[in-house]
């Protein structure tokens, strides 16, 4: 139960926090961008065919794709919010690892994969060859406590982003359920009603922070990693 105290409590001071800092909305996209690749990934792996992704500077964003046999759409649409969540997860484990280049070089190779494969409108483009070049130069060539704080920046918004999506998520099944993009999409497919995906959703993303902030927190009783 403390566990998931100091999850709640830690999560709602960091969505504040992160809120404050500049340009805090820019790198809010690095969750879009994973959510949108998480839903190719898994239509590549069902053999179907992404034409584009699109990113938006509201953070919002879309995958087109095409898949042949309808069931597809469960296991693609289940892909955005878990796939988000996992990433984020992923940045916290590396991170407890110490492995924070690798980290930074998996962000900003996934972008630059995802440019030239996928991303097709202007702003996402922009967004996309922009964030590579700013990521690579912080691997490159900033100092170790710029890196570090850099990256644990990225982290920590991949994470709040998580959560925060599919909690507005829910609101919008609730009140308007045929507008819940991938809970819609879900529920057309299945019968099950919009909240019931969206609730998985949150679930699922909160278990994802739980075990990334377990992770924060078994790093050193000492401080935060400072990277070589």
């Amino acid at each position: 139960m403390f566990s998931w105290i100091r999850m709640a409590a830690f999560m709602i001071v960091t969505a504040f926090l992160t809120r404050l800092i500049p340009f805090s909305a820019y790198f809010q996209n690095v969750n879009t961008l994973m959510h949108e690749l998480a839903h190719a990934l898994a239509t590549l792996l069902l053999k179907g065919s992404v034409m584009h992704i699109y990113l938006y500077a509201d953070q919002s964003g879309v995958t087109y794709s095409s898949y042949t046999d309808s069931w597809m759409q469960i296991p693609i649409a289940l892909a955005g919010y878990m796939g988000s969540a996992l990433f984020a997860l992923l940045l916290f484990v590396l991170y407890a690892k110490g492995k924070l280049r690798l980290g930074l070089a998996l962000i900003a190779g996934t972008a630059a994969v995802a440019l030239a494969l996928f991303v097709r409108n202007g702003y996402g483009m922009a967004w996309s060859g922009g964030f590579t070049v700013l990521t690579a130069l912080v691997y490159f060539a900033a100092p170790a406590w710029l890196r570090t704080g850099y990256y644990l920046l990225l982290a920590f918004i991949c994470l709040v982003e998580s959560i925060i999506s599919p909690i507005v998520l829910l609101v919008i099944s609730v009140s308007e359920p045929a507008a819940a993009g991938d809970a819609a999409s879900l529920s057309e497919t299945t019968a099950v009603p919009a909240m019931v995906w969206s609730l998985l959703f949150c679930g699922f993303a909160l278990w994802c922070a739980k075990i990334a902030i377990g992770y924060l927190f078994k790093r050193r009783p000492g401080g935060i990693l400072i990277s070589k």
